[in-house]
Parts: structure tokens; sequence; C-alpha cells
């Protein structure tokens, strides 16, 4: 008879034929295929029996849910209408971008958007895009790399310092920052966000918290990465308690690692299973909040966020035991999240797939190139822009035709001009692939005000 559970066995345990019994298999197989067969069917014959104990349990709520309130699978269609929607920026977004958020606005749960001036083409949402839904997660919404983020550290040094002093800051960021896949710190830093009680209790990130333990610190690939550059600033905030003027910084970009990218993948599996949607618009399937897998997912969802905030931590918190100097002043933002916040006097979810926050008062970076200056903002709260701005210039063009179109010496030549030396970086990422930050800064200009800048001198970024 073997040791695998089958629908049979279920069944004569008295479970329905429906498809709590798919769900029933495909936690056990997910998460207790390992363990003795009749531990398990005595655990599911008490699910069955009083299936209002073991809501919220990690292995056995969703099926508890099922037994409670059975859902009907349905294919959802696009409604013949959008949401309402504001583009900032339109004559610097090509059309396929706007039309991935045309789509997106005919989701049955969208109930507004917006498009920000870097938006470029996405997987799901746009890139640069905004969308709000009622009582829905995306998980393709939020991104791949969740919680992706920006964190600048302003230290006590005057800009004078880093003169003559490339060497040292070259070294600094090989020793002390890690990037890609295989690259870890030897020695491992610990840090509150692993006590979190998501890791015990959720499944999934039970089995993700050595990887998230090994790559505390690191930093992904692509257009990620580490730098020393100057902090003009131009309007301190009180709580800074730093004169303007300008200073050593460093900029670093990343988001939650394998942890995030797991989590993702995980549960978009699970909302295109739950919310079937046209191919053009697969990628969009949300899940309820509802729902068991929904609680969860924003569980997780937060959880990576916090991890991806740990990463920057520690980087920073390397780089300034390095230097040998306190940080004067933090400032951080994620661009790859959603958040629960008001609109018209109710709460919906905001999904921000390469957007900053910019609620009013609340202070973000958004970057440049590694040859173009970074922005210190401050939200003015526009509600239009669903309270949000750029993350970025936004790339003009793809990583592939920039293996086309440049050279490791175009890129060189580029750097040079500009003074800033960059360790690791390949030609996809090229400079030249993005758009000119002034000109997206200056579509937003009734979304964010800057308060200074930054200027990369020393930048490292995956091999």
């Amino acid at each position: 008879m073997g040791n695998k559970i089958s629908g049979k066995d279920l069944i004569k345990l008295g479970f329905p034929k429906t498809n709590t019994i798919n769900i029933a298999l495909g936690q056990i197989n997910r998460y207790r295929k390992k363990e003795k067969k009749e531990t398990i069917l005595t655990e599911a014959k008490n699910v069955l029996l009083n299936p209002e104990n073991y809501e919220g349990n990690g292995t056995w709520g969703k099926l508890a849910e099922s037994l409670i309130q059975p859902v009907e699978i349905k294919k959802h269609e696009l409604k013949s209408t959008r949401a309402p929607f504001s583009i900032f920026g339109e004559n610097e977004i090509d059309e396929p971008t706007k039309f991935q958020l045309y789509d997106a606005l005919k989701l049955p749960v969208s109930v507004a958007g917006a498009l920000m001036p870097d938006a470029h083409f996405g997987y799901g949402l746009p890139i640069g895009g905004v969308l709000a839904t009622d009582n829905a997660v995306i998980p393709y919404g939020v991104g791949v790399d969740i919680g992706c983020r920006m964190s600048l550290s302003v230290f006590d040094l005057p800009a004078e310092y880093l003169n003559g002093k490339t060497d040292m800051l070259e070294n600094i960021l090989m020793n002390h920052t890690k990037f890609g896949m295989k690259e870890v710190h030897k020695i491992k830093a610990d840090h509150e966000v692993f006590s979190r009680d998501e890791f015990r209790e959720i499944p999934l990130l039970k089995g993700l918290l050595d990887k998230a333990y090994t790559q505390l610190g690191t930093s992904g690939g692509g257009n990620h990465f580490v730098e020393f550059g100057i902090v003009e600033i131009n309007e301190s905030k009180p709580e800074w308690n730093l004169p303007n003027g300008k200073y050593v910084a460093v900029l670093s970009h990343s988001g939650s690692r394998g942890l995030g990218a797991n989590i993702a993948k995980h549960y978009t599996y699970l909302a295109g299973k739950q919310t079937p949607l046209p191919k053009n618009v697969q990628h969009l399937a949300w899940l309820n909040l509802e729902t068991h897998d929904g609680q969860e997912y924003w569980k997780a969802m937060n959880l990576a966020g916090e991890y991806a905030k740990a990463c920057h931590d520690d980087i920073h918190r390397r780089i300034a035991k390095a230097l040998g100097k306190r940080v004067l002043v933090n400032i951080g933002n994620h661009h790859n999240f959603a958040w629960k916040e008001m609109i018209n006097g109710k709460e919906y979810i905001i999904h921000r797939k390469g957007a900053t926050p910019a609620g009013k008062g609340v202070l973000g970076i958004i970057p440049g190139s590694m040859t173009a200056p970074g922005y210190i903002v401050e939200g003015l709260g526009n509600e239009s822009s669903l309270n949000s701005a750029s993350h970025g210039a936004g790339r003009v063009l793809s990583r592939s035709k920039c293996k086309q179109t440049f050279t490791r010496n175009d890129i060189k030549n580029v750097l040079k001009k500009n003074g800033v030396n960059l360790i690791g970086g390949n030609v996809d990422e090229a400079p030249m692939a993005y758009k000119d930050i002034r000109k997206v800064m200056n579509c937003q200009q009734e979304l964010v005000r800057v308060l200074g800048t930054f200027t990369p001198k020393v930048v490292r970024m995956d091999r």
C-alpha cells in the first residue's frame, strides 16, 4: 500500500468528493510528505471533524477554510471599462507600457491606478505602475523582488574626504559587500528579523530560514548596487540635526534575495490557481485577503520587506565599521511592495511595483544611473498618483538591446567622463540604458519635493 496518501484514503476518512481533496493532498505533499502516513491521516481526520480549530494553521488552515466555506474556482474576465487612472510624464512612456496598465485597470478588483514617469514594460504590472485593489493582493503587482528598496547613509565626513581615496573605497566595497547567487559573508550576522513568528508558523518560510540567514547583508544581481558618493543637502529636516552642505554617503539598492523570490513564486502559483485570468493578464492573478492564502501571503510579504531592510542595515553597518565613522542620517524606502492605505475614506491595497511611496511628508530616495544624480525627496501626498513617485530613472533600452548596442569600452568611456569608478557591472546595466533622470524629476514636481542630491563616485555591482 506504501506510505503515500491518496484521494481514496481521504475519502475513506469521510472527506467530501470536492476540491477539498486536492487541497488536502497539495498541502500534505508540499509540507508533510516525509512523515508517517498514519500520523498525517489522524491529523487530517481531526481537521475534518473540527475545522474551526485549524483556521490559520500553517499546514491545515487552507483545508479547514475549504471545509468551512467552500470556494468555487471560476475564470475571471476583464471588465470592459478601466478604473480611474493618471499618467505622469506621458511623453516619456511607450505605448506597450501604458497598455499594460490599462489591462490591469480592467481587473474586477481594481479601483484606481497610476503610471510614474520612469515607467517601462514589466511582468504583470509595468515597472513604475501603481494599482489600488479592493481586498485583494496581486503577487506580481508587488514583484519577484519583494521589498526591493533604497537605503542612504550620510556619514560624519565632508565631501572632500573622498579625494585621493578611490583605492581605499574600492577595497571597502570589495571586502564588505557581497553580490549575486554565490557570494556570502564569511562572518554571519544575526538579526531580530529571524526571531519573527512567521518563520515558525508558515511552513514555506520555515524552509527558507537558513537561506535567509546565509544571505543577510548581501545584494542581488542586475541593477542592484552599493556605492560611495557625495550627498548635497539643500533643505535639511529638523530631525536630521544636519546642516545643509556636502557629505560622504553610501547608497544601496537591493531587495529580499532568495527569501522574497521564493515567496513570490509560491504565492503567484496559488493566485493563478484561485483566480484564473485570460492569458494576456494571467500574471495579474490575485489572492483575496480574506482567504487563508491571502492572509499568509500578506504576512510573508511583510516579513520579506523587513528582511530586505535588515540586509541594507547590515550592509551599512559593515561599511560604517570599515570607515570607522558614524552614520548621521539614514533614509530608506521600499519600491516593490503593497500597502493598506485609505482612498476617499476606504482602505484599499496599493501595489507599487517600481514606485516610491510619496505620501505627504514621507521621505524617499530616487536614484539616477551610475553617472547621474539621485534625489532625496519628500512626498507631497498627491492623491492622483496614489501618493506615489518614480523609483528611479527607468529603462529606455531593454537588457538584450543594451548587449546589442553597447560595448564595455563604451561604458568605460562614459564612466571616465563622469569621474565614476565601477567594480563589476554588466553591459546590460550601461548608464546609457536609462532615461534622463532630470526629465523624470521634472515630470513629477507635483509629486515630490527635492531636499538634496546624491552623486555616485565608487560603485559596486554584481559581476
